[in-house]
């Protein structure tokens, strides 16, 4: 598929009764996960490794196009220094592989402490991975604020283009510039940090788009950002770009219909077609709710 939508995880209890049918039990979350959405970010990878029988347990409850996108574990990305990690990132992906042809790009997600000033590391680290895994695609998101400053993204968009390595796209602006919600309001400031406050820079480094939106709770306030992210997408799909694409939600209850109305207006662009997904095909679909058509100046 090339445009594959998912969201952040597989298994909020929240979601029963909704994106789930009623009285689902936690063991079923991502089989009925995967049958709605065709791809899942692995964050649970980033707190344990999980193990093989884990893993072939978790497979045999996805579809075939399913993609599971494992984060890299703490102690490997927020532990100082990555080079003296090297050797334990490849054994890592190499119990990721027991995934099989489910296994979509891993991610590297760096903390706010990692900064430029450690581009000889991360250089490194890189060159290392790609030597040793060249058909195995990975992607990086960088949060310290100087990786966005323009001789510093200069620097690192020249890199992982040479080497191949994607560059995740997070976007946090509806968090930060949409409309107030009590919805945020009432999140714990230390939650809110979580997400953090960063320029977005849409540059594709690979054969591939990472996107990480981290949506507002309310709908009609992500209507702006998502009119871009579509027409954005369909400017990749006609480059012949791989697209992943997660919406995330402070408050997470929201992400299923924010993403379902994302591939809504996907469906509705001229344009490159995407493919329906699975969970409009459900016999017992909740039909989406097709909100007012907006304004860019009402968002």
């Amino acid at each position: 598929m090339p445009f594959q939508l998912g969201l952040a995880i597989w298994g909020y209890k929240g979601w029963v009764g909704g994106l789930f049918p009623p009285g689902s039990p936690s063991r079923d979350f991502l089989s009925l996960y995967s049958r709605r959405f065709v791809c899942v970010e692995g964050n649970t990878t980033f707190y344990a490794i999980p193990s093989v029988e884990t893993i072939h347990r978790w497979t045999a409850q996805m579809p075939p196009e399913f993609r599971f996108c494992p984060k890299l574990p703490k102690l490997i990305t927020h532990n100082g220094a990555l080079l003296p990690q090297l050797t334990a990132g490849l054994k890592f992906l190499e119990r990721m592989q027991e995934f099989g042809d489910r296994l979509g790009p891993l991610f590297i997600q760096l903390p706010p402490r990692y900064g430029p000033r450690q581009f000889d590391d991360l250089n490194q680290f890189l060159q290392g991975w790609t030597a040793a895994a060249p058909d195995c695609p990975i992607a990086l998101e960088v949060r310290h604020i100087d990786w966005f400053k323009a001789d510093q993204t200069q620097k690192l968009t020249a890199v992982l283009e040479d080497l191949g390595v994607g560059r995740v796209l997070l976007d946090s602006r509806p968090i930060y510039t949409g409309k107030a919600s009590p919805l945020l309001d009432d999140l714990p400031m230390a939650q809110r940090e979580k997400k953090p406050r960063v320029p977005l820079q849409p540059c594709v480094t690979a054969d591939f788009a990472f996107v990480r939106y981290i949506s507002h709770p309310a709908l009609d306030h992500n209507q702006i950002y998502l009119t871009e992210w579509a027409a954005q997408i369909q400017a990749w799909l006609k480059q012949g770009k791989q697209i992943y694409f997660f919406v995330h939600c402070p408050v997470e209850a929201h992400s299923p219909q924010i993403a379902r109305h994302l591939q809504a207006m996907l469906e509705a662009a001229d344009g490159v077609p995407v493919p329906p997904l699975p969970w409009d095909q459900l016999p017992d679909a909740t039909a989406l709710e097709a909100p007012s058509q907006l304004s860019l100046f009402d968002a």
